[in-house]
Parts: C-alpha cells; structure tokens; sequence
C-alpha cells in the first residue's frame, strides 16, 4: 500500500510539474483574437513579460493589423494604447537577449506599426541590427534593408556595407524572395558590374521560384527601373510571370505594376488587355475611395467610352469622400483620359480648392497644368494657384522645382513675370540641367511674345536672361565627357531653341565621343538621331558598324530603334546590305513575340528602305495577326490608335505596289475614302503661285490637274500629260482652287473621284510636287525616306516624277516671276529622260 502511495504522489509531482512547466502566458496571448485581448494581458503581466513574450506580442498586434484592407486598420489606435508604450519600453530593454532574427523582425513590426522613426526603440534595433550584421543571415540581412529604406536610409553608409556583403556572398543566396527585397533596398549604391550580377541573378532564380509569388518579379521590375538600365530580356521574363498572376491580382497590385511599366516606358499588349479583363471583373467592388482611385488611374485610359462614362459617374460620386492625394490622382487620370465631362471637372476643382493648403509645391503646379489640360474654367481656384506658385517659386531652392513653377505660371493666361520671378529664373540658371534650361527658354520666349515693351527694348531684361541661359548650356554640354551623359541631358529637348542653339553643338560633341559609341547605348543614340531629324552620316556608320559587330547582344526588340533613323533619314551605311540583312536575320526568329503595333511599325521602317522580308509580309497580313492587333489598338490612346492605323494602311499600299508576288490584297480603299473626307488639304503659298504659273508654262490653266488622287491615294499636287513630242495635253476640265469658310485654300473637292484620262500612244503621265521642309532632313538637304518612296511608288503607278524642293524654289536665283517661270519649263521639258 505504501508503495502504491508512493508511486501516486511521484506521479502527481511529475505530471503537475510538467503542467507548470508549460509557458501559460505564452498560451494566454496565442489565443487572443484581437488587440484589445493583447494588451490585457500586457496589462496583467507586466513583471512576467519575458523576450520571447515582447516579441510575440508587438507580432501579434501586426498580424491582425495586416490581415484587414488598409481603409479598415487602427494602426494609430494601438501606437496611442498604453500598454503599447509599455511593450516598447521592454522591448527596448530586452534587445540584447534577442536572436539576430528576433531584432530585425521586431524592427521591421515596429516600423509597419508606423514608430516614428526617431523613437529610441527604433534606434536602438538599428544599432544593435549594426553590430551583428557580418554574421546575420542573407534573409535576415533583406529584411534589415527593407527596413532602413521604410526610415530612408538609402544612401547611408550602413546601407553601403550591406551592399560590400551582398557582393561578397551573392553566390549563397538561393530565393528570390531574399533576392529580390535587397536588390531594391541597394540600388542607389551598386556599381555597374553588381548591377549586371545581380540581374543574372535574379534571372537564375525568376527560374527556380513557384510562378504564383508574383511579388518577386514585380521587385525585378522595380529594380530595373530603379537602377534605369533596361534589361529587356530579364523585363521580357517578369512580364510572362506577371502575366500569368493577373487572375489573382488585386486593383492595388495592378495599379502598382502598371505605374512601374510606366515610368519605364514600357508597354506589353497581352498584358494591358488582361489587366483590362481583370479591372472590368473587379469594378464592382472597387467601391471604397482608395481602391477606387486605383482603379479609376488604371482602368481609365484602356477603357472604352462606355467604361469610362461609368468611371467618371462614380468619381462624381465619391468626389467628396477622397482625401487629398487621391483627388490629384483622379484629376491626372482625367486629363491623360482628356475628359470632357464639365460636371465632373468643376466638381474636382471644387475639392481641390478646399484641399489646397494641404498640397506642395510640386503639387500644386501638377495641379495647375491638369486643369488647364481640362478646360477648367473656374477663375477662383487659378487665382489661388497662381498665388500658391508665386509663394512656392520664391522659397524654392530646388532648380527641377523653380523650373516647374516657372513653367506652370507661364501656362496661366496674362502672366508677365515680375522682378522677383525673373531673380529666382537667373538665379538657378548656372545649376540646371540641360532640359530645364530648354524649359527656361519656351518660358522666355512666351514672356516675350506677351510683353509689347520688348519690341522697344532690345537690351531688356529678357536678353540678359537669355545671353545667361545660352551660355550655361554651352558650358554645361561643352563640359560632358560621356556619350551616355550626353544623351541622358539632351534625349528630351525639343524647340526653336533648341534647335538653333544646341542642336548642331550636341551632334559636335556627339562626334568627339564617337568611340564611346557601343550596343549598350546604339538604342538611345538611333532614337534621338531620328527625333531630331539631324543627319550625320559619321555617327550612323559607327552605329551600323557597332550593330553588326554586336548584333546578337540587342534584344530582337530593339531593332527597331536601331534600323528607324537609317529608313527615315534615308541612308544606306558603308556596308548597307549586310546591316540590313544582319538586323533582319536577328528579329526574324521572334516576329511571334513582338507586340502586333511594334511589328507594324518595323515592317513599315523597312518599307521605306525598300525592305520586304516575306516572313514578316506573312506574319502581319493575316486574319489572326489583324485581329489581334484590333483587340490591342481599343486599349491605345486615339492620337497612337490612329497613327497605328495609317502606317498599317501604308504598309498595305507599300506591300501591294513593290511585292505583287506576295499575292497581298489593298484592304484599305474605304479606310483611305474616310480619310480623305476628313483630311485637312489646304495647300501652301508655294503651291498656289506655282499653279498660278504652270497655266503660263504650259499654255494653259486646263493642262494640269491639282490636287490629283492616284491610284492606292496619293496625293499628287499636280498631273500634268505631255505627248510625244512633249506637248501638253489639255484636260477636259479645268481645274480650280477653292477658299473655305476659315479662308484657307484647298484643291477642288471631287477631283480625286474622277477617272484618270487615258494616255494618247507614246504620252507621258508626269506628276510634279513640291516638297517643303519636312521631306527634307533639318541640317542638309538630304531627302528623307517618305519621299524616296512615295517618288518610287508614284513611278510604279506609271508617273514620271518631278520634285520641286523648297530651296531652289525660295532661292535668292528665283527671285523673279520669269525666273521661277523658266525654271519649270526646265524642270518639266528638260529633266525628262
């Protein structure tokens, strides 16, 4: 019996001591279900909270703040509870018992609970985060980066020695989800050969991930915008990976993807038309302001109008209800929609004039520039911006941001600037970059254009301030040493001025750094030789020679860019043929992969160098490829959907005209009848006096034909027939010029549906037109490709083509009405084979 009692007491002693050694508090707080349960046990068990309890805790309140939408979380609720302060006090008491990965985890908790960033709990983890960091783990090392760029610590020499370890030990790291978060954190500090590491990198891992976490190659995506160097086939690869997520992404995760591509300039056909299928399923539970807002910037520009009419009845709706930032973001949204709707527009404007105070400088003149985008006609809330940008523009010391307001306030109707506008102008002057000295210039030259004083004072305050602005920008372009630094400042610049003052200087300055020149920059070099129309036949043979040496390092895409300024400047390279057939051979294999716009475009910059791969001729005049690129162009802005359209249409008559082989059918007759209804056909002085003269020329004003539509819809701006023996042929039908109700002058409507006269045996067809500047290239008189292959189509329709270009005709020889007479008897009855 004893025994048996022996052996219970020692069973009850095991047993009740086992109970006891079970952490009840721990269990106490496993089971709390909200916040409020939280602190009263912090609020019980202050003595008792050990480490592992604090940790647990402050995680805990995270957790059922992240598991609510954002609009319904009470982060400020639970910062401003007592027992909150006392969970940070022995937080902070307690660091140095914590693991590695229980410091950086209650750092990254605190800092999402919104703890200022000065707090001393907040600190204290940092400092203690420092001490450990060579022997932290890489996981734990990401998310101690994410958490000094949440305090801005970007650029700090703690975020520098994380990058020295990332370089080190970049080979251990094995998950994108470790990779990706400190690829975002370090990329103001890597150099180019890290940048490029970490690309392959990430590239490797996008690989080996589970494709539904979507988050990683969103944070690729972010990096290569961060870093600004396009990795297009790393891009090319998060875009396939996003792609296939969109079924599970939310309003706010398209939204942030959608602005990333943005920023970029980056567009995938596929992917906007699903992100428009997946916003059209989510409109109606966007319902709330802040998921609205997204929505609306998203959805708004690819929408139909029927969407968009909905959109905009809501925004009237909720307009009340947004806060102050997501107003500005529905009014940007409503001018890159270039809304119409007054009553909304007035309606935003009213919430913006009660919000005004709340807006900052750059804000402010965002604002500005919407609503005079908008046609808003509200002179109170202008008045008031005009007074807020006066204020901000005093008090700036930022050169981007005095160049903004300036902009801005030159936008607002009668607004000649005062002394102390022009102070704050010269002032920045000698700090600004090359972009917003060109900026400075359209605003001087609009103050100009307003003030009537200038014309009597030509050493007025305005020529100083231009004498300093052009020799800032020589100095500063003089100044660069890299080609890459050079198109960086001047791929943006357009304007009088700046094509008579920097223009040539930076083609100079280009040509000094031409062994800079390689594939790594051929892209933005082709791009802004062909915006700028600038011919400069050394800098395009280093780009064709570096193209083909380095062909298969371009993206396929890219080729595109690379082959336009050859095909628009019209310029065969020393070694043309091989440059062209390298470029072909090289995107051929993807003609699939591009997005249907993009492949219309190269095939049409091809045509104009006389260029008709057949693979591509295939590809595009399909049913498929043509209804896909339908599908596409509904989600495009008007003004791109339309020039789309146009370079398809040339495409076609292109195709028809040189390669009959290819068996492709003219499918744009009623296109091009529609386009000429509403074309804009009134013709130039130059025009008008050589018709006058062609009457006298020719013996007669019923010998040529103006304004004549050929066969595929030319316009030719006169036919004229010679005979055998070069003798005019009179037409049935004199031909007239017509004044509309503008008072501009137009070809006589309805010539372009009469049928061609028929030649007389051994006659000639000649068409003659005059070319004005834009068929020619802006420093020379090169012509440029539209009218070389107009000239061999027109030829192709049996024409024998004669051109009057602009500079003989405005020629000081041609000064004389019989001078300019005999100069087309020459040109007609001479040049004549």
């Amino acid at each position: 019996m004893f025994r048996l009692r022996s052996f219970r007491a020692c069973s009850y002693r095991l047993f009740h001591s086992g109970a006891i050694s079970r952490d009840q508090l721990l269990d106490q707080l496993q089971t709390c279900s909200a916040e409020d349960q939280v602190f009263d046990v912090v609020g019980r068990n202050k003595a008792k909270l050990s480490v592992s309890h604090v940790s647990y805790a402050i995680g805990r309140l995270w957790k059922f703040q992240r598991e609510r939408p954002h609009m319904l979380r009470t982060i400020e609720q639970v910062r401003n509870h007592p027992q909150f302060l006392t969970l940070q006090v022995l937080a902070e008491n307690k660091i140095s018992l914590m693991d590695d990965a229980s410091v950086v985890d209650m750092l990254y908790v605190v800092l999402r609970l919104q703890v200022e960033h000065h707090d001393s709990l907040v600190q204290q983890l940092v400092t203690e985060a420092w001490n450990r960091l060579e022997r932290f783990q890489m996981a734990t090392l990401s998310k101690f980066a994410v958490c000094l760029s949440d305090q801005f610590l970007q650029h700090s020499p703690l975020m520098g020695q994380i990058t020295q370890i990332v370089s080190q030990r970049l080979d251990s790291i094995q998950d994108a989800r470790v990779l990706t978060p400190l690829m975002n954190s370090i990329f103001a500090l890597v150099s180019p050969r890290l940048r490029d590491e970490l690309f392959k990198k990430a590239d490797s891992l996008l690989d080996k991930m589970n494709p539904l976490h979507f988050n990683n190659p969103r944070r690729v995506v972010q990096f290569i915008r961060n870093v600004k160097e396009i990795h297009r086939p790393l891009l090319e690869k998060c875009n396939q990976l996003l792609l296939q997520n969109i079924p599970r992404m939310d309003v706010e995760h398209i939204s942030i993807i959608l602005g990333l591509y943005h920023s970029m300039q980056y567009n995938n056909c596929d992917f906007r038309l699903a992100v428009r299928q997946r916003l059209m399923e989510l409109l109606d539970t966007s319902t709330d302001p802040a998921t609205f807002t997204k929505l609306f910037a998203s959805l708004g520009p690819i929408a139909g109008q029927d969407v968009r009419e909905g959109l905009e009845s809501t925004a009237l709706l909720l307009a009340e209800e947004l806060n102050p930032s997501q107003t500005l973001g529905v009014v940007e949204t409503m001018e890159e929609m270039q809304c119409r709707n007054l009553q909304l527009i007035n309606k935003m404007a009213a919430v913006l004039l009660k919000n005004l105070e709340m807006y900052r400088a750059v804000e402010i003149a965002r604002i500005t520039q919407y609503l005079i985008l908008l046609h808003c006609q509200n002179p109170e809330i202008f008045s008031k911006l005009k007074a807020k940008l006066l204020h901000f523009l005093q008090r700036s010391v930022y050169p981007y941001e005095v160049t903004m307001l300036t902009r801005v306030l030159s936008m607002l109707p009668s607004s000649r600037p005062d002394e102390a506008v022009l102070s704050r102008v010269n002032s920045v002057i000698p700090q600004c970059s090359l972009n917003d000295l060109n900026t400075f210039a359209m605003v001087i030259a609009k103050w100009i254009r307003n003030d009537p004083s200038y014309r009597h004072n030509t050493s007025s305050k305005y020529v100083r301030l231009l004498q300093t602005l052009n020799r800032c920008s020589r100095e500063r372009l003089h100044s660069f040493e890299s080609l890459d630094v050079v198109l960086e400042e001047v791929k943006c610049l357009s304007g009088e001025w700046f094509d008579e003052m920097l223009l040539e200087e930076s083609m100079v300055a280009m040509q000094k750094l031409i062994d800079h020149i390689s594939w790594t920059n051929v892209h933005e070099l082709c791009v802004y030789l062909t915006r700028t129309n600038y011919f400069c036949a050394s800098l395009m043979d280093r780009i064709a020679s570096v193209t083909i040496d380095n062909i298969d390092k371009i993206h396929y895409s890219a080729t595109y860019s690379t082959l336009l300024p050859f095909a628009v400047l019209n310029y065969d390279p020393p070694k043309a043929e091989e440059f062209f057939d390298v470029c072909i051979r090289h995107f051929t294999p993807y003609i699939s992969s591009f997005d249907p716009h993009l492949l219309i475009l190269l095939a049409y910059a091809l045509a104009l160098a006389d260029y008709f791969p057949e693979e591509v001729v295939r590809e595009i005049f399909n049913v498929d490829f043509l209804a896909k690129l339908d599908a596409h162009l509904e989600t495009f802005p008007d003004a791109l959907n339309m020039r789309i359209r146009l370079r398809l249409m040339e495409l076609n008559r292109a195709v028809c005209l040189e390669c009959p082989e290819f068996q492709v059918p003219w499918f744009h007759e009623r296109y091009c009848k529609q386009l000429q209804k509403r074309a804009n056909s009134s013709i130039s002085p130059a025009q008008q006096q050589i018709h006058k003269m062609l009457g006298d020329v020719l013996g007669g004003m019923n010998c040529a034909k103006v304004g004549v539509l050929t066969p595929y819809f030319y316009t030719v701006d006169f036919e004229l027939v010679l005979d055998r023996h070069l003798h005019p042929v009179p037409y049935s039908e004199p031909s007239q010029l017509q004044i509309s109700e503008n008072g501009n002058i137009h070809w006589q409507s309805g010539s372009a549906d009469r049928e061609r006269m028929e030649l007389p045996p051994g006659a000639r067809r000649i068409a003659l037109d005059f070319l004005d500047s834009k068929s020619f290239c802006k420093n020379s008189w090169h012509m440029k490709g539209e009218a070389m292959m107009k000239k061999r189509h027109l030829e192709i329709l049996g024409y024998h083509v004669l051109q009057i270009p602009h500079f003989e005709w405005n020629s000081m020889e041609l000064s004389t009405e019989d001078a300019w007479k005999e100069y087309l008897r020459k040109k007609i009855f001479s040049e004549l084979p």
